[in-house]
């Protein structure tokens, strides 16, 4: 045999009719499509009815140096199914030597579906995930997007109602709910925005050289009154770190909020800071329940709300772009046991010293 060529026949778009009447494998083995390979391999050529004839064939696979592109072209053919043949050209067969062709094409098809197959749910893996991150983000968008938006119009409605009067304390506790409710909200869309231009590739990052004491108490204050209660331990002399401010501001406020949001009744989160060679680590510490180890990487990942007690609350990005910002500024994020209970989130983030950073091109007159 010179060529041996497994042909599919094509859909009017020219791709293989996949699926459609692969062999079915009798007892001998041999495919059963048409009348049977088994019993087509036996018909004389001159007999058998033209049911390979036609255009729209395509090669799966061929060996051999003249392939053939269509059953008529080779001096064998063995139907397998509807849509399979496997043609050779070189010499005829006898009716023996036929029927080992047979099952082998059988077989050749069978592997054939089996590939599609394991392709369609390697397909299907990433189809049911955007389902899934899609049916989140509804779910965010119905309650935890309109839930601040309904605190701060309640708030503003009440200031502008006339059937009231306001002493100028709840006029001031209104404005602050209002307020905090719009920073609320402010976050969720952020975060909304950044993971999405993560996803994309298109994340703008500008590292530069940055001190822990200019970021993390600035990242607090952004959270409020329950900023002020988380506890500070980053000691004097720390080297500064190599990154984004911006980002990295980010970062500390969805790693403090679910700190905060976790940490039971009468405790409070801490952040320390220690230098590891040439990179800084900074540890966001609570005191709840902690998360089971084998959920660890589960909370990163977009749209998870698993939490040491409070998973009602949130849209669930906060640690997986918290991770993804980390990563993006050549640091990492994991999770550790808080010892004696609760959960560490644990940044890691180069130290400026250790990055050569780019020089600013100087202009010299004369």
């Amino acid at each position: 045999m010179t060529a041996a060529t497994l042909l599919e026949r094509a859909d009017e778009g020219g791709q293989g009719a996949r699926g459609a009447g692969t062999a079915k494998a009798g007892p001998g083995g041999a495919g059963t499509g048409w009348a049977g390979a088994a019993e087509a391999a036996v018909v004389p050529e001159g007999n058998r009815p033209d049911r390979l004839g036609g255009r729209g064939w395509r090669a799966v696979h061929s060996v051999g140096a003249d392939p053939c592109a269509r059953p008529e072209e080779g001096d064998v053919d063995v139907p397998v199914g509807d849509n399979l043949a496997m043609v050779l050209r070189g010499r005829p067969l006898p009716a023996a030597d036929r029927r080992i062709l047979a099952a082998f094409a059988a077989q050749t098809a069978l592997a054939l579906e089996q590939r599609r197959l394991a392709e369609a749910a390697a397909e299907a893996g990433p189809l049911a995930e955007a389902d899934r991150v899609r049916t989140a983000l509804l779910a965010a968008v119905s309650h935890d997007l309109r839930s601040p938006l309904a605190s701060a119009k309640a708030a503003i409605a009440s200031l502008r109602s006339r059937d009231v009067v306001w002493t100028p304390s709840e006029q001031a506790e209104l404005l602050a709910t209002a307020d905090e409710s719009m920073d609320r909200l402010t976050r969720l869309v952020d975060n909304l925005l950044d993971m999405s231009r993560l996803q994309a590739g298109v994340l703008s990052v500008f590292p530069r050289q940055t001190g822990l004491d200019d970021v993390v108490p600035h990242a607090l204050d952004e959270l409020g009154p329950p900023g002020r209660t988380v506890e500070i331990q980053v000691p004097d002399g720390l080297p500064d770190i190599y990154a984004d401010p911006a980002l990295l501001e980010r970062i500390m406020v969805n790693l403090a909020s679910n700190a905060l949001r976790h940490s039971p009744a009468g405790t409070h989160p801490v952040i320390t800071a220690s230098a590891l060679d040439d990179r800084v680590e900074l540890r966001v510490i609570d005191r709840g329940p902690g998360i089971p180890a084998e959920n660890r990487d589960r909370v990163f990942q977009p749209f998870q709300r698993l939490g040491d007690r409070d998973n009602t609350t949130g849209v669930g990005l906060g640690l997986a772009l918290s991770r993804g910002l980390a990563e993006a500024m050549g640091g990492s994020l994991v999770t550790d046991d808080t010892p004696g209970g609760g959960l560490t989130m644990i940044l890691v983030l180069p130290a400026a010293w250790s990055v050569q950073q780019p020089v600013p091109d100087v202009t010299v007159d004369g």
